[in-house]
């Protein structure tokens, strides 16, 4: 359950007090044990192993972690037993995190045990494609499907038919994933689906685009974050007539001629977040079509792009109903600029600036303009000063004013004492399952701590990492409104 127990146990018939267990800090249990009070005897080990299982149903999920560090016997019971406690209950929800030794078999019996079953999340599981696909067709009333870092592809995945999907999926998040294009009949196949997200899966998804704009225009949301799409995938988004959400970030092979599409295609588009990279694939073309189409846009954040004053005065004159706005690592955003968009955007509440070359002039026009304006953020804009606060505060006291000098120049999204909160994770209670290795999980853990401080190394070279550099465009991501 998360925890490694006591490995160093003389024999199996001695007492709980000679039991050698060190925790963290180097203390032993032997040094603080009392003879007189345990007598040289475990009186547990009479108690038979049902017996224990039922025990631990009534103790808290940090209580049984504490209990299962001490004594190996009882954590090889409660992994004996814990399928009937999450199979006993009425789940709603369900987050399997490394499990090692769950198969397709497991998935499927959970699926047709768990009729109430709304959202599934998989977290380093090696039950692979076909596991979560058991899970689906068995499962009749999922709607949230999560899934990070599966293991155990294979290719038995194109043995599936068209029929096997889901009639009640609404949500397929999939997170860094090698072989991610497993789940294209899935997603194609899910009708009911409104919110598609892919964040890092290998492969070329224009083909799965394509066909999904075609057989599922009731899209609502989708959001590609560092996947291989391009122009093609573009055109079948441009299908999806209802769509309201969309997050274009790090597609270096989106250009002005799919955002043209999306443009023309979705028009009731309200959210738009687009982070060209600095590949300068997207300019005015681009964003004039959007400033055009998208008449009822609430929000648009433009990142690394290269646009010029033309779109930017476009946008700011027929995107009336604009509330929230992001301009971050623009070069061309001055005081001209900010002053233009103050003149035309009066129903502009949030305003975030990162990374352009304003000074204190063009935020002092956020004094006067911008009526409805209630938060403002500045950050990492050089020729900003300290000054401009304090002024501001004066001039203009109710309205939040956030600013952060900073440095401009940091390696790939490292924004000290800048709040990260780019995605909301909403507390809700979920089920854990942890099936973590009792003597070995120690060494395993520390890698992956290792691995998620130290990620942004693995699998790159240093070269590309320098051109990140650029105005922070990385952590410029991590903007919120």
């Amino acid at each position: 359950m998360g925890q490694s127990p006591s490995t160093l146990v003389s024999s199996p018939d001695q007492s709980c007090r000679e039991i050698s267990y060190t925790d963290q800090f180097g203390y032993s249990d032997a040094d603080s044990s009392n003879d007189s009070i345990t007598g040289g005897r475990d009186y547990t080990a009479e108690i038979p192993n049902e017996c224990l299982a039922k025990i631990f149903q009534f103790l808290t999920f940090g209580d049984r972690k504490n209990c299962f560090a001490v004594y190996q016997r009882w954590l090889g019971i409660d992994g004996k037993n814990h399928h009937q406690l999450s199979l006993n209950t009425n789940l709603m929800r369900l987050k399997l995190r490394r499990c090692r030794e769950v198969t397709k078999i497991g998935m499927e019996n959970v699926a047709r045990n768990c009729n109430a079953l709304k959202k599934l999340s998989c977290v380093l599981c090696v039950f692979g494609a076909m596991g979560v696909y058991a899970f689906v067709n068995n499962c009749t009333v999922l709607k949230e499907l999560f899934v990070k870092r599966l293991r155990g592809f294979d290719d038995s995945t194109k043995e599936l038919v068209p029929q096997m999907v889901s009639s009640s999926l609404k949500l397929i998040c999939l997170k860094e994933l090698v072989m991610g294009q497993s789940f294209t009949l899935l997603i194609i196949g899910s009708k009911k689906l409104q919110t598609l997200r892919l964040f890092q899966c290998l492969g070329n998804w224009d083909l799965t685009l394509k066909t999904l704009g075609k057989l599922n225009s009731g899209l609502v949301e989708i959001h590609l974050e560092k996947v291989q799409v391009g122009d093609v995938g573009l055109l079948g988004i441009s299908k999806c007539s209802r769509l309201e959400t969309l997050h274009l970030v790090k597609t270096l092979d989106c250009s002005d001629v799919g955002h043209c599409d999306v443009a023309e295609g979705c028009k009731m588009l309200k959210k738009l977040y687009i982070d060209g990279w600095r590949t300068n694939r997207i300019d005015d073309c681009g964003l004039i079509s959007v400033a055009k189409h998208f008449l009822g846009l609430q929000e648009l954040m433009l990142i690394g792009m290269c646009p010029s004053s033309l779109s930017l005065t476009i946008i700011a004159s027929s995107c009336q109903g604009l509330e929230r706005f992001a301009l971050c690592g623009i070069g061309i955003v001055g005081d001209v600029e900010i002053e233009c968009i103050a003149a035309k955007c009066m129903t502009l509440k949030k305003m975030c600036i990162k990374g352009c070359p304003v000074s204190n002039a063009g935020i002092s026009t956020f004094s006067s303009g911008y009526p409805n304006l209630v938060k403002l953020k500045v950050r990492k804009c050089k020729k900003v000063t300290s000054d401009i606060v304090e002024w501001m505060r004066e001039m203009r006291g109710s309205l939040a004013f956030s600013f952060d000098h900073g440095k401009v120049e940091v390696l790939d999204g490292s924004d000290l004492g800048v709040q990260e909160s780019s995605i909301l994770f909403h507390s809700t209670q979920v089920t854990m399952v942890d099936d973590a290795p009792s003597s070995s999980n120690n060494n395993n853990n520390r890698l992956s701590m290792f691995r998620t401080k130290f990620g942004f190394l693995g699998g790159r070279n240093f070269v590309p990492g320098a051109f990140r550099r650029w105005a922070n465009v990385d952590e410029i991501s991590d903007t919120n409104f």
